[in-house]
């Protein structure tokens, strides 16, 4: 009993830092993350660019159409997430982390020092109101995680535990990634009903100091700062300003930045990377092409089908437009067939599924669910591959004979139902997206030749919000990044719990128990080995299921920047990301 006290003890001493399985990957005593660089200068200016615009600078409820960097640049939890590991976090306003023997806990101690940008001292009370705000009335992003906490409590001067109602080891380190807002700021007023001048406070490096709606949004470095000495900061947010303007659609945004307007440019099309950068500032060296590898999964990028609408809720139509799309003419026609498809939601990585039949702890997990399971789930799942002909013959014959399976026939050139009805489609794209609106075009040349009708719906940034939110529409543009360490958040992108939620990322409306139960075996494997056959099993499932038409895999970053922004030599296993860009970059003007 003895020894059985001792090691729970030690379970549940604090601890500088948390990872999801085993212990992290940095010591007490680490100087500063492994990609950053601790000694490099402040000063400089940066400057991004987005499409579309903004009308609000609140990143945690639902309303508004906000400019995204701004949850990442703006905003501090507990813990902070390393981007050198799978999934490990250290303390950020929190100095310790203690769990109890089975995570059915958590505990964090926050550091004497945290203050938001005004000056004043971070406080458990502010903690707790802002999960138990955010949970309840924020985003979405964050009402399932709070269903799962039983109660939080202030448990001493600068301590604060949650303690959980569910099994789910992942809860106490996505509980250390919750934004911690100034209670004070929102006396008086309902969060919901913040306006464009309520921004809200944090205790963030960078400050909201300027902007305009629809046209910048400027951020300043806090002089007074107080983390810049805690070890998961040093060497990072080194540039003293962060300029966010906006643009009409891709096209100005890349004329933009060849005349000198913004810092870099992110190049998502290995063709336009390979023809489109001879201009005379990339051949003078003012412009540096950098290729930046990484190790992560693909995630899910395509044509996302809303399962919600007959008669996408029938897999056979779901696998016939599937079929249609003609990728590898697409491809050739945009990136010269340089990027290779995405296979599955999890490929790229050794959380992908693996092709043919399903074995071992994978098809263990699977099991349960074979009455459920989509075709191809336990069998084996490839998706359809064309001849790189632009008539696509075979599969639109394949198409055909799915659509006649499910009932429709073709009459007079025009894809009917059995009571008569023509078969149409409508596609909703973000105005600016004109790489995706050219396969949208594409594409929809493959179904007027099946006999469908697409219609293109082209909206602004406000409306797209509003219209995914309220799931309106047939087909999207999706992506979806996942980890090397996917956990609950899995749930809002598939779950069925998150299928009729407003604002919901599951936009395709999945609703399956097996990828429900999957998710569970996934969040409660007790080893690296379970991990990774449940999330096999659950991409198989996820792929089997013909949720979304993918494109193509982002296998490498590929940034375009000015010269005098630079990086450390060490990159993190997740390549670029908003996590490392700018965040771990600087400027030297030498």
């Amino acid at each position: 009993m003895a020894l059985i006290f001792l090691g729970t003890s030690a379970l549940a001493e604090p601890k500088h830092g948390i990872a999801m399985y085993g212990e992290p990957a940095l010591p007490p005593d680490f100087v500063s993350l492994p990609y950053a660089n601790p000694d490099a200068p402040k000063g400089g200016r940066f400057v991004t660019g987005n499409n579309g615009g903004f009308d609000s600078l609140n990143p945690y409820i639902r309303q508004g159409s906000v400019p995204w960097q701004l949850r990442f640049f703006a905003s501090e939890s507990l813990m902070g997430r390393s981007r050198g590991e799978p999934f490990g976090l250290y303390g950020l306003l929190a100095e310790t982390i203690e769990t109890g023997p089975n995570r059915e806990w958590v505990e964090f101690t926050l550091r004497p020092e945290a203050k938001f940008w005004d000056g004043t001292p971070v406080t458990v009370e502010d903690v707790i109101w802002s999960y138990e705000t955010l949970g309840t009335v924020g985003h979405p992003r964050y009402l399932g995680f709070w269903k799962k906490v039983d109660k939080i409590e202030q448990t001493g001067d600068r301590s604060v535990r949650l303690t959980f109602n569910v099994e789910d080891r992942e809860l106490a380190l996505i509980a250390g990634l919750r934004p911690i807002l100034k209670k004070a700021q929102w006396e008086g007023k309902d969060i919901n009903d913040s306006t464009l001048q309520d921004v809200p406070m944090t205790t963030s490096p960078y400050m909201v100091t300027d902007f305009e709606a629809n046209r910048y949004v400027t951020l300043t470095r806090n002089p007074d700062y107080w983390g810049k000495d805690v070890p998961f900061r040093r060497g990072t947010h080194n540039f003293d300003e962060i300029r966010i303007d906006f643009y009409g659609d891709g096209s100005v945004l890349f004329e933009a930045f060849k005349a000198g307007e913004f810092s870099y440019f992110r190049e998502f099309n290995a063709e336009s990377w390979a023809s489109n950068y001879n201009f005379d500032r990339v051949e003078n060296g003012d412009i540096i092409k950098a290729e930046i590898p990484h190790q992560k999964p693909s995630g899910i990028t395509g044509l996302v089908l809303n399962t919600r609408n007959a008669p996408l809720d029938d897999i056979r139509v779901r696998d016939a437009l599937t079929h249609a799309f003609n990728f590898e003419f697409i491809n050739d026609t945009l990136t010269g067939g340089r990027q290779p498809r995405i296979t599955s939601f999890f490929s790229n990585s050794i959380l992908s599924m693996d092709h043919g039949p399903a074995e071992g702890r994978v098809a263990d997990f699977l099991a349960p669910y074979a009455d459920v399971l989509p075709e191809g789930a336990i069998e084996g799942y490839t998706l359809p591959v064309s001849d790189g002909t632009a008539r696509n013959r075979s599969n639109i014959r394949k198409a055909t004979a799915l659509m006649a399976e499910a009932g429709y026939t073709v009459q007079d050139g025009v894809m009917t139902s059995a009571d008569g009805k023509p078969f149409e489609l409508n596609v909703l794209l973000r105005q600016g997206d004109t790489e995706t609106a050219t396969v949208v075009d594409i594409y929809q040349g493959a179904l007027d030749r099946l006999g469908i009708k697409l219609n293109i719906d082209v909206v602004d940034g406000a409306q797209h919000t509003e219209r995914t939110n309220s799931f309106d529409f047939d087909m999207a543009y999706y992506r979806r990044a996942v980890s090397l360490s996917p956990g609950n958040e899995q749930n809002l992108y598939w779950g069925s719990a998150a299928a009729d939620q407003p604002g919901s990322r599951n936009q395709m409306g999945a609703k399956s128990p097996a990828i429900d139960g999957l998710i569970n075996e996934m969040l409660n494997a007790k080893d690296q080995e379970d991990f990774v056959a449940a999330t096999k099993a659950l991409d198989r499932t996820l792929t089997a299921g013909r949720y979304v038409i993918p494109f193509w895999n982002f296998a490498v970053g590929r940034i375009a920047h000015v010269k005098e922004i630079k990086y450390p030599e060490t990159l993190p296993i997740y390549g670029d990301g908003v996590d490392w860009m700018p965040h771990s970059w600087w400027y030297e003007d030498k």
